[in-house]
């Protein structure tokens, strides 16, 4: 497994100067223990981790004298299984002493929605989310910088071409760093093995799960439907469950990081606007794995996945590098007539960038009238906050196409020349 820097080792580190407990929550095997060890190590810190059964047991018999002998930074590692009893100590540590960078909390599943961790540690701690790895991190490159979209409305051009065959690699490659430098068939069974896991460690023994074939199935229908809006009438109809069970299933895929919602974009002004959020499998390579497809078979003109999948590998890479600050939101957008955006950026101040994604090398005409219309219509009930809309493709096009939108291909994501400076490995 490489050595990647990530981009939210800057932020951690700031978080841990102004807070006394920082929790770096994300998928299994997205690299928190990697990036936590590393941080403790550079700061004469200790690390535990609570998956061990020894250390659970010792950190649960006395969770304050445990956690008292532990060095500053001190991380606790999969800090869901300690459960309220281990979190209320923290707690009371930190409550003691003002002192900041006390503890840094990694955890597998959310955690503020774990049901054995009632408490919050509100006032008191700086929550982090951790993703597997971007395009970007892969290539030791900068984050994508969106100042560009969002103030200048134009998009970088990538300083390099790629084509349909590379981004499907690139899509089937996911972004968990231990999958990156595998096979394609080494891959396929480490995300076999990576579900078995999730279902068995993270889900069956901190959630009432009865059944677990149901819940592996609505994982592989999720995968086959990743960049569809959430239908819960057909999953039920299909995997023989009730909306219930659905409901609460769904619910504990959410809270350990395997399914990425997005939620529909509207205003006030948008009233026909269909409300389902579309749901995404949040790792491009585990739906692949999931579908029993390849970068090949992706790569054909004819792949009747490709799209969605495509879609899902950008509308993650955005979540990823949107998903440590609360500036920019990440949507789509679907209204009663037909018309639609595959992914919504709204910033705090109320600027929007629009995206569309498609397999094709050459796009037309056709492809932009979403956009434009959205657009259009922005610009007479909100001036000024369409900033730009952009359709990305595996092709080698970048340039300017009309009045704010753009044809750009996919790499314009972590390929681009934003004169920054490399950050170092």
């Amino acid at each position: 497994m490489g050595d990647f820097r990530r981009h939210v080792e800057p932020i951690l580190l700031d978080s841990l100067a102004a807070s006394r407990v920082v929790v770096l929550h994300g998928a299994r095997q997205s690299g928190k223990t990697t990036l936590a060890r590393r941080v403790a190590q550079q700061r004469g810190g200790s690390y535990v981790t609570l998956d061990d059964d020894a250390t659970l047991l010792a950190a649960q018999d006395d969770p304050v004298a445990y956690l008292s002998s532990l060095r500053p930074p001190a991380v606790i590692d999969e800090v869901q299984f300690g459960g309220d009893r281990v979190v209320r100590a923290v707690k009371r540590l930190v409550d003691v002493s003002e002192k900041r960078g006390r503890f840094l909390l990694t955890g597998s599943t959310n955690f503020l929605s774990v049901p054995s961790i009632s408490e919050s540690l509100a006032g008191r701690a700086r929550i982090l989310r951790l993703h597997p790895l971007t395009q970007s991190e892969i290539e030791g490159r900068p984050p994508l910088d969106l100042s560009g979209w969002f103030d200048n409305c134009e998009v970088g051009a990538p300083g390099e071409t790629e084509n349909r065959a590379q981004y499907m690699q690139r899509l089937c490659r996911g972004g968990f760093p231990e999958a990156v430098g595998l096979t394609q068939q080494q891959r396929r069974g480490w995300y076999g093995s990576y579900l078995e896991t999730v279902i068995q460690r993270d889900v069956i023994d901190l959630g009432d799960i009865r059944r677990t074939e149901a819940l592996v199935d609505l994982v592989r229908w999720l995968a086959a439907s990743t960049a569809t809006e959430l239908n819960v009438q057909a999953a039920c109809g299909q995997l023989g469950i009730d909306r219930s069970t659905f409901n609460h299933y769904f619910a504990w895929l959410r809270t350990v990081f395997m399914i990425n919602p997005v939620p529909a974009w509207s205003r006030k002004h948008a009233s026909r606007v269909v409300r389902r959020p579309k749901s995404h499998l949040a790792d491009s390579g585990m739906a692949a794995a999931l579908l029993g497809t390849d970068a090949e078979a992706l790569a054909s003109p004819t792949s009747t996945v490709a799209g969605p999948l495509l879609e899902s590998f950008v509308a993650n890479e955005l979540a990823r590098h949107t998903g440590g600050s609360a500036d920019v939101r990440v949507h789509h957008l679907r209204d009663y007539a037909g018309h639609e955006a595959d992914i919504v950026l709204e910033r705090s101040d109320g600027a929007l960038a629009a995206v569309e994604v498609k397999a094709t090398g050459s796009p037309g005409e056709n492809h932009l009238k979403h956009l434009r219309w959205l657009r259009d219509q922005l610009d007479l009930t909100a001036p000024g906050t369409y900033r730009v809309g952009m359709l990305l493709h595996t092709g080698p096009y970048c340039h300017r196409v009309g009045d704010r939108l753009w044809l750009a291909p996919i790499n314009a994501l972590w390929g681009t020349h934003n004169h920054q400076t490399p950050q170092p490995r």
